[in-house]
């Protein structure tokens, strides 16, 4: 429900905000990579819970009184879960100051009072995708939701592509221009609150093309109707698909 007063955003330009965006690639990592004191260190048990849980992230101090404590760099890489071309679809990084020690992350991060947490003066984030470099501050990134699909997104997408690839081809009838012979293949990239996106693979490079769903999803349970809408305007749409078979 849009709240009184709020701006009328069209459809096709719904998308999370970068924010949102990387609140959704920490929701759904299984991994990361943290550096400090001149390591890398692989964390390989994130098992899609977002690391924000035992990662307390405090706002900087003034005067910077906290620079002779350890710099770290959280990495997290968004991978697509389906074989498309290019298939990182985003990179975030963390920046800031250790407050309290890290456990290594080839140690056992759960101790006998559960998940081991780490205190850190926050710097700022990063979000790097095809379309750019953006910075998002403490505030704006602890304002952020993930998005309710993201942990569920990889499973929905193959699915959708090794059970249903029909009805991929289907959805070509809802991108506007239309494929034309250059088309090679096209599969579904991701898959977020306000639509789905293909990628469409072309003889020579790519685009990625956003179908939005009627209206924003509020949770995973909602999606079912959507998709099932974007099936039911495809198959309204008369051009048939270019496709090859």
């Amino acid at each position: 429900m849009r709240m009184p007063g709020a701006p009328d955003i069209p459809a096709a330009v719904r998308r999370p905000t970068d924010a949102e965006r990387v609140r959704s690639v920490l929701a759904a990592a299984h991994s990361m990579t943290v550096v400090t004191d001149g390591r890398r260190s692989e964390v390989r048990h994130l098992d899609g819970t977002d690391p924000l849980g035992r990662l307390h992230l405090h706002p900087a101090e003034p005067g910077g009184h906290a620079e002779h404590r350890a710099a770290v760099r959280l990495e997290f890489t968004d991978v697509a879960p389906t074989p498309v071309r290019e298939r990182v679809r985003a990179r975030v990084t963390i920046l800031g100051r250790l407050l309290t020690p890290y456990t290594d992350g080839t140690a056992d991060p759960v101790g006998p009072d559960g998940p081991a947490s780490t205190c850190m003066e926050f710097g700022r984030a990063v979000l790097e995708t095809g379309e750019g470099r953006t910075y998002i501050g403490l505030d704006e990134l602890e304002a952020a939701r993930p998005d309710p699909l993201a942990p569920y997104e990889a499973g929905m997408l193959t699915h959708l592509l090794d059970d249903h690839a029909e009805l991929v081809t289907l959805l070509l009838r809802l991108v506007a221009p239309r494929p034309g012979a250059v088309l090679v293949r096209a599969l579904p990239l991701a898959m977020d609150r306000y639509g789905l996106t293909l990628r469409l693979e072309e003889r020579r490079g790519h685009r990625d093309v956003r179908l939005p769903f009627p209206s924003p999803l509020d949770d995973v349970e909602q999606s079912g109707a959507q998709i099932q809408a974007l099936f039911s305007a495809a198959r309204r749409r008369s051009h048939p698909n270019t496709l090859p078979a």
